[in-house]
């Protein structure tokens, strides 16, 4: 009889940074629970404005598809860069500390952004997504004006 054991925390947040890199938006939604908690760190007022589409909660796989998809097409892929500075797990809880570098496609502007990330493991699938970012870097990279 063969048993499977669900992977560990540590290893479930590993290979969703992996995934992530490679930037397979159905690859990073198959580690995803349904439903999953997924929650940005920004004011509600801001969520899914015409510039920044992708920012809103979250709940399904698809839903994390489309994250990605909109994270994509709203940025310039190859003037991007994250940098992970630190994973610290405990039991099924880890938060990724780092910062990230993109470029906003429709202004051409380059923004830094330090984060946190949240995450729950349950079952060998993230249960919980909070993502804790500058805000304000990522919408004036957007804004329009000069």
């Amino acid at each position: 009889m063969s048993t499977v054991t669900p992977m560990n925390t540590r290893t479930v947040v590993e290979e969703l940074l992996r995934r992530i890199g490679e930037g397979d938006a159905e690859r990073i939604a198959e580690l995803f629970a349904e439903p999953c908690d997924w929650r940005l760190d920004w004011p509600e007022a801001e969520h899914g404005r015409r510039e920044t589409p992708w920012i809103r909660h979250r709940s399904t796989r698809a839903d994390v598809v489309g994250h990605y998809r909109g994270l994509a097409e709203h940025h310039v892929p190859e003037r991007a860069a994250t940098e992970v500075e630190r994973v610290l797990v405990d039991g099924d809880d880890a938060v990724v500390l780092g910062e990230i570098r993109q470029t906003a496609r429709r202004t051409g502007r380059a923004y830094r952004s330090r984060f946190a990330l949240h995450l729950t493991v349950a079952g060998g699938l993230v249960t919980r997504h909070h993502v804790y970012e500058d805000s304000l870097a990522v919408a004036q990279a957007f804004d329009g004006r000069d």
